[in-house]
């Protein structure tokens, strides 16, 4: 597979990542052990090298799993986790249990460093600057490589880089779920910093497996909670998978790989992480490394996207709350 620079960092991974939680938490049952390690070792074998977690996901078990499954080629691989979205008191961010959950992921994750360590959500009652130079720190004593900032927000990327270097910044961003394009893109173009779409298929909306009949259970699925995944919504937004959907049958491609390569299109420092729980959407996902959009078909998805009025915020008000602008 090509491979991508994550801005000036340095850091070198495959075009598209992994992103693993799926295969643990959030959109359903955790599949069983055998079948997710056979999953991430298919993503490996197809060239994927950039694989995501988190020990929110699960909480733990995902990166038990994606430790075991990349053991045998950790030299080969990029493992990126997060910190800071559990702890007996929420969110928490004070580098003191910074570097007490590193230890930990160390441990699940079956290695002596990470590569690319997220603060998760940023923390309101712990400064950026404090959490970078908490990060700055582990990166000196070659605990972690790099670090990156999820859901934060152009002023705060900003106060965390004159620490230390921010390497990726990993927030939503898709075709239906715009909003980095306004602030974060341009601080990150600005600065050299990575970017990492989280829910480049839209959570699932853009594959076009999702109808208003789809059921999400309450108990397992957070989209159950999602405002744009109600029947409504879903019904009113289902005019994006049918744009989708027509260029992808002029490209000979699937729905999901023009989702894919309109993001890698935007800038050569955008790397998307789509969930892959199943070796089949592996085969789907990584053909759209391959492929081009002409300039023409770029602008005539923006044309038409600027026609539907999409319905639905893109998480539950409680997410959106943990998240800056």
């Amino acid at each position: 597979m090509k491979t991508r620079k994550l801005g000036n960092s340095g850091l070198e991974v495959s075009a598209l990542g992994m992103g693993c939680m799926n295969l643990s938490f959030g959109t359903g049952k955790a599949v069983d052990i055998n079948e997710g390690l056979k999953v991430i070792r298919a993503g490996f074998e197809k060239g994927i090298t950039f694989f995501d977690t988190a020990e929110a996901y699960g909480p733990l078990t995902n990166e038990l799993l994606v430790g075991e499954a990349l053991q045998p080629f950790r030299k080969d691989v990029i493992i990126a986790t997060k910190f800071g979205m559990i702890s007996d008191t929420g969110i928490n961010s004070r580098p003191e249990h910074i570097k007490k959950v590193l230890e930990e992921s160390l441990i699940r994750l079956r290695t002596d460093y990470i590569d690319l360590f997220y603060q998760h959500r940023v923390d309101p009652n712990v400064p950026i600057e404090d959490v970078a130079g908490a990060l700055k720190e582990l990166i000196e004593e070659g605990k972690i490589r790099y670090y990156g900032l999820s859901e934060a927000g152009a002023e705060t990327i900003r106060r965390a880089h004159s620490v230390h270097p921010v390497a990726a910044v990993q927030n939503q961003y898709s075709i239906w779920t715009r909003e980095p394009e306004d602030k974060v893109l341009p601080v990150c173009e600005e600065l050299g910093i990575g970017f990492v779409p989280w829910a480049p298929l839209g959570t699932g909306f853009l594959t076009g497996n999702i109808t208003a009949d789809t059921k999400f259970d309450a108990a397992t699925d957070l989209r159950a909670g999602f405002p744009r995944f109600t029947p409504e919504a879903i019904k009113a937004n289902m005019p994006v998978v049918d744009m989708l959907n027509r260029i992808a049958q002029r490209k000979n491609a699937s729905a999901v790989q023009i989702a894919l390569s309109w993001l890698m299109a935007q800038k050569s420092w955008i790397v998307p992480i789509p969930g892959m729980d199943k070796i089949g959407y592996i085969e789907d996902n990584i053909k759209s490394a391959d492929i081009s959009l002409t300039v023409e078909e770029l602008k005539e998805i923006d044309l038409e996207m600027s026609k539907i009025k999409l319905q639905g915020a893109r998480l539950s008000e409680g997410l959106l709350a943990m998240s800056e602008d």
